[in-house]
């Protein structure tokens, strides 16, 4: 052992100036050559671990050393002495180890550097002693590590049961609503299978049935919530309604998309915290969301799709390689409708002749000329025979459609004319829009604009509230529909930010709702009093043209580049139902293959307070189509 002394680089500094390797010699047992662990000794003088000495003396009653005889148990002692030197052998060597040059609280790779230089001149009660920290350390860290994945699954599970738990009860919340509308329906179906056996009278089961007035009211209710008119026709009542199959079959082909208006129209109250599952009492507003879903539920599922009444050609001109048609209007009686387009022509037709006569050209009441290609109509909403017009030369114009003579014409606008639009509320007040960034306002009793807005970018369409002489909304390219009071108009009262391309089309559909077309593809729903938009419609293709925009109030239609007309309803995004114009090519196009004929739908308008709309795609062919 004094030769390891002689090499002080390769053994383990114990800062002690005798040799610790005899020391740790007397500290080993002879039999598992490892440090003593309760010394015990024998009469002859030697010492040993006290599980060795057992098992040997089990095995042979001799001492492991010196054979010396061993005759029980009761002739082994414990060494206190040897056991208390072993114990601060231990200890010393512990902290040596934490505190001293060759400490193994060193980074791992201080301990990989250190036991790569000094493993050879360890002893093996060192390496011991090193695999039983190591060894320690260990469990401890698989004691932590297992901890803290059990911690970890405790919270994971907790946190999804909380998830779970809020779910089912929204589910049930959602459950009790639903089984109270049914509740409601069921009763006013029983109220109506009653009055199917009492003349037609839907009695009140609370108040007094002498008073026919108010008995009359459920009835009423009722048919505004199921959506189907079985009231017009009281043998209706007794059996099923005739397009009820058919109606079913639409019901269940937008299931996913009504179930989206059920929940936004019906329980928006069920996301009021403290909300409970029990039933909420009668009040004046508490079916307001189920009105709202039926008549969303009757306006899906009232038409199937379009059928055409007629056709007619603004142009005849078999040489002619552009009719595109602008704009189609109809008059305030909604009698004479006037379709403009690239030929310079305004062209008025009797919509009762229209449909009347079997012949395949339909001639107009009567026609105005242009000087530049006319890109916008509107008809005045107070004087029957007034007509505004805009052009390529921004030129706007306003006509007397029975004597087919300009009566004012205004050339204010620098660039292209792109819309012009009567004000319904004033009827003398007109608006128009141009390439040149303006929306200019004019009266027909003066020469020249009484107003003027500036855009930052292109005016493509412009329109005034419907119910107010001072509202006015355009759509630019800016992507952004402008929305001003025209008693201050230095700033817009809202822009409203959500279409990616410019915004072809703005069309009212009530006094608050408007409904934006722009060149993304997309429609937008809009309410003038939230910045942010209501809905998105979408289905059709618009990338590059104005394709046409109307509405109803209810429903809305819109013109599309792969020669279709798409009609959307204003409660749900996708689109219920499309007609596709046939391709016509010109004679000069009757060579060219049927995919490099790109048609679009150009221009549409709603007959009002009726089913009916009127098309014409970019071939100027014109189509009266009826919803079925």
């Amino acid at each position: 052992m004094a030769g390891i002394g002689e090499q002080p680089k390769k053994r383990i500094k114990l800062g002690h100036s005798s040799k610790p390797e005899d020391k740790n010699v007397n500290y080993m047992c002879p039999v598992c050559f490892e440090i003593l662990n309760e010394p015990y000794m024998t009469k002859c003088g030697h010492t040993f671990c006290h599980s060795c000495l057992e098992k040997t003396i089990e095995q042979s009653p001799r001492c492991p050393k010196c054979s010396f005889s061993i005759e029980s148990l009761t002739d082994i002692f414990p060494n206190f002495l040897l056991n208390e030197l072993v114990s601060g052998y231990k200890q010393s060597l512990a902290a040596k180890l934490k505190t001293g040059p060759s400490s193994l609280s060193l980074n791992v790779g201080g301990i990989r550097d250190f036991l790569a230089k000094n493993s050879d001149s360890m002893s093996l009660p060192e390496i011991d002693f090193v695999i039983s920290v190591l060894r320690t350390k260990k469990d401890q860290l698989e004691a932590h590590s297992f901890l803290a994945q059990q911690q970890l699954l405790r919270e994971f599970l907790q946190h999804m049961k909380r998830q779970k738990d809020e779910e089912l009860f929204k589910i049930q919340k959602e459950s009790a609503v639903i089984q109270e509308d049914l509740d409601r329906v069921a009763h006013l179906l029983r109220e109506l299978e009653s009055s199917a056996t009492t003349g037609g009278v839907l009695h009140d089961p609370e108040g007094d049935n002498s008073n026919s007035d108010a008995s009359v009211v459920p009835s009423l209710e009722f048919s505004q919530i199921a959506g189907f008119n079985i009231l017009a026709d009281k043998s209706a009542l007794v059996g099923v309604p005739n397009d009820l199959p058919a109606r079913r079959l639409r019901m269940h082909h937008h299931f996913e998309d009504l179930v989206t208006c059920y929940k936004n129209s019906r329980m928006d109250e069920l996301s009021i915290p403290g909300a409970t599952l029990e039933p909420q009492p009668d009040t004046s507003d508490k079916w307001n969301g189920l009105d709202t879903f039926s008549d969303c539920l009757h306006h899906l599922t009232r038409y199937s799709g379009m059928r055409p009444l007629s056709t007619l050609n603004y142009t005849t001109d078999i040489y002619s390689n552009s009719s595109i048609v602008s704009s189609i209007e109809f008059d305030k009686d909604q009698e004479f409708f006037a379709i403009a387009g690239v030929t310079k022509r305004i062209k008025i037709y009797d919509y009762n002749v229209v449909l009347k006569d079997m012949v395949e050209i339909h001639y107009p009441s009567s026609e105005m000329v242009c000087s530049s290609k006319i890109s916008c109509i509107s008809w005045s909403a107070f004087h029957k025979n007034t007509l505004a017009s805009s052009d390529y030369e921004g030129t706007v114009s306003v006509w007397d459609t029975v004597t087919g003579q300009r009566t004012s014409v205004f050339q204010e606008h620098e660039k292209r004319c792109w819309s012009v639009d009567f004000n319904q509320v004033d009827t003398k007040l007109i608006a128009s829009g141009s390439d040149d960034a303006r929306v200019k306002l004019w009266t027909v009793n003066s020469a020249h604009s009484v107003a003027s807005l500036e855009a930052k970018a292109n005016v493509c369409c412009v329109k005034f509230n419907p119910g107010s002489p001072y509202n006015l909304a355009f759509g630019s390219a800016d992507h952004c529909v402008h929305y001003y009071d025209l008693r201050s108009t230095k700033k817009a009262l809202t822009v409203l930010k959500g279409h990616k391309k410019a915004v072809s089309y703005v069309k009212f559909l009530n006094n608050e709702d408007l409904v934006s077309a722009s060149t993304d593809s997309q429609l937008k729903l809009w309410n003038v009093n939230q910045p942010y938009y209501v809905r998105s419609f979408t289905g059709h293709v618009n990338e590059k043209n104005f394709v046409g925009l109307a509405t109803d109030g209810d429903y809305i239609t819109c013109g599309s580049e792969n020669n279709g007309l798409y009609v959307y309803y204003k409660g749900l995004s996708k689109s219920l139902f499309q007609f596709k114009f046939d391709a016509v090519k010109s004679f000069l196009d009757r060579d060219r293959k049927e995919e490099d004929v790109n048609e679009f739908v150009s221009a549409v308008c709603w007959k009002q307070n009726s089913n009916v709309i009127v098309a014409a795609n970019s071939q100027g062919t014109i189509k009266v189509l009826e919803l079925v």
